[in-house]
């Protein structure tokens, strides 16, 4: 299996799937509006989220999006917490990143894993 299709993006609102795997929330803040139980993660990695500065600037702004992601991975790099995703991704067959954001396509677990399927 490639890590391209060992790791899935979703919205933490989605229903937990069967072929999800390991379900990781890579948010700093919990999505409003949904509970711990309806979440089912195995983990929350809150330190791999972005950073408030770097969120706020951000603010979902597609526009800024490829600017974020490059700005976000030097953000990362060398992190506990970086290390510890990769870890998770390496540890399980399967690795769904879950985000909180309305925005689809503009979040940082896209960009997540765009950089863990390079």
């Amino acid at each position: 299996m490639s890590t391209r299709d060992q790791v899935h993006v979703r919205s933490v609102r989605d229903e937990p799937a069967s072929g999800d795997g390991h379900r990781v929330l890579v948010d700093r803040v919990w999505p409003r509006g949904v509970s711990k139980e309806d979440a089912a993660l195995d983990d929350w990695l809150k330190d791999v989220g972005p950073s408030t500065e770097l969120r706020q600037w951000f603010g979902h702004d597609p526009e800024r999006f490829d600017e974020f992601a490059t700005k976000y991975a030097q953000e990362l790099e060398g992190t506990d917490a970086w290390q510890q995703l990769q870890q998770i991704v390496a540890d399980h067959g399967r690795v769904t990143l879950l985000f909180g954001a309305a925005d689809r396509h503009h979040n940082q677990a896209v960009v997540l894993q765009d950089l863990l399927t390079r």
